[in-house]
């Protein structure tokens, strides 16, 4: 039955692939990606009818064909793989961190998959079991650029709730002078979302630390931000 679902995915993959849409997609990555060319909307519901054929399995067993999507490295394979997760949400307990780590570790290799994992699986699995965030603060010092720029993007649905705000700036501050522009364009945005609910704090935030923030992540953060805010902040 495993085998059947994925290769009816792969299947109906590749009959909606086009080769527009995969030049389209392949022009927004600096890194080499790997993409039939379907478009989002088309995945989303190729992903919603597969997992009806699946959702009464027991999750380790869904985790593990996500796994199998993932490892071919196509971007609408894991984007079918991390719709799944998250349709799991109601589902999730502590132990599935570990899965969600390795993912990130084996499977991430470019923004899009590292924002679609992290917006919504992992973010909402932090939302239910916050005492995690103190593993997001570790992936901020990791070596490994999506780590670093998975510890921000997780927090991004959180933060335009106005939630974990303390954390939101020990984690840029964490990040504040990576080199890495997909990393300091990760947790700018961060501070941008968290700035929604939270303007005066995050405004006072950046004010202390503009002369040493990269330009890009200041651009970002303050993207929300009033007029005259913005002006004054972006002055050397």
């Amino acid at each position: 039955m495993e085998t059947d679902v994925v290769a009816a995915i792969r299947e109906e993959l590749e009959q909606s692939a086009d080769e527009k849409t995969r030049d389209n997609a392949n022009r927004f990555f600096k890194e080499e990606v790997k993409f039939y060319g379907v478009k989002s909307a088309v995945v989303r519901k190729i992903a919603e009818k597969y997992f009806k054929e699946i959702k009464t399995k027991d999750k380790k067993e869904i985790f593990s064909l996500c796994e199998r999507l993932l490892e071919s490295n196509f971007g609408e394979e894991a984007a079918v793989a991390f719709e799944w997760a998250y349709s799991l949400r109601k589902r999730y307990e502590p132990t599935d961190f570990q899965v969600f780590e390795s993912w990130v570790r084996e499977y991430v290799d470019n923004w899009a998959k590292c924002d679609t994992l992290c917006n919504h699986t992992l973010g909402s699995f932090i939302e239910q079991y916050p005492e995690f965030i103190r593993n997001l603060k570790d992936w901020a010092r990791s070596e490994n650029r999506w780590l670093r720029r998975a510890s921000a993007v997780t927090l991004i649905l959180p933060a335009r709730k106005g939630k974990f705000l303390e954390d939101v700036l020990q984690i840029s501050d964490l990040l504040l002078k990576d080199k890495d522009d997909l990393v300091q364009k990760g947790y700018g945005w961060m501070l941008k979302e968290a700035s929604k609910k939270h303007q005066e704090e995050v405004y006072d935030h950046i004010m202390k630390r503009k002369s040493e923030m990269p330009r890009t992540a200041l651009r970002y953060a303050l993207e929300k931000m009033p007029e005259n805010l913005r002006r004054k902040a972006m002055q050397r």
